[in-house]
């Protein structure tokens, strides 16, 4: 069986033992039954990766013995700061969950004139939350021993006016550049994805006035989450750690 990865939000040290937090507990106990003596994998966040024990395990509470530490990582040498407009239903769960699996380090939530959810006080905190998890799901899923972060919703203004040293990068049908164009981005990049129904004029206009760069990945157009996956996969391919 391979041997689960688990996030534990905590201090890890080899020889401690380590009572799992109630999620990873409830993982571990209930949904795979696992048993003492056999063996999990934790991580934290703070890179690499502890072999633990199984020591206790039960319905509400899973307690181990870190054994071995591994200095693991299979971060990619680019650096992607994902700013998303809000996606309706689960897209933006998929978006977010298959994002962290490419490589992209941030994800910042964003609402445009045209994002069709509306979120607001406990149910957005709720969501954030959420989606948080969900980059943890994935990281447990695909070997990353460090959490992609998935800041606060801003407005998109307000994000594309941050100040920034990444290369900054919109996508549309008539850019000029192509991804095998691009300067190779020195301190990473920001990348920009519209809603379903796009971007408004006003808002690429925006995008130009703080110095976006249109980027073209071909002559079709593309749902906003096939849209994010494909340019961060484009990306990767030239810049990063795919092939």
């Amino acid at each position: 069986m391979r041997i689960p990865r688990i996030f534990q939000d905590s201090t890890l040290s080899i020889g401690a033992t380590v009572n799992l937090q109630e999620d990873a507990a409830n993982h571990v106990g209930r949904v795979l039954r696992m048993l003492p003596e056999q063996e999990i994998c934790l991580f934290n966040g703070q890179g690499g990766q502890y072999q633990a024990t199984i020591i206790e395990s039960g319905k509400k509470q899973v307690i181990v013995r870190i054994d071995s530490f591994n200095d693991h990582s299979v971060e990619s040498p680019l650096t992607i700061h994902l700013g998303q407009v809000i996606s309706r239903g689960d897209k933006m769960e998929f978006t977010i969950q298959k994002s962290v699996e490419l490589g992209v380090n941030v994800i910042t939530p964003l609402w445009s004139s045209r994002c069709g959810v509306k979120l607001h006080g406990d149910r957005l905190d709720k969501k954030l939350e959420q989606w948080q998890k969900i980059a943890i799901s994935a990281c447990e899923q695909c070997g990353r021993n460090t959490v992609p972060l998935v800041r606060p919703v801003m407005s998109l203004e307000n994000w594309l006016a941050e100040p920034t040293d990444e290369l900054k990068l919109t996508l549309h049908p008539r850019a000029a550049y192509s991804v095998g164009t691009l300067p190779t981005p020195a301190n990473g990049v920001r990348l920009v994805i519209g809603p379903e129904g796009g971007l408004s004029d006003d808002e690429i206009a925006l995008t130009e006035q703080y110095h976006f760069q249109e980027m073209l990945l071909g002559p079709r157009v593309l749902r906003t989450e096939t849209a994010a996956l494909t340019a961060i996969t484009a990306l990767q391919c030239r810049f990063g750690d795919l092939s």
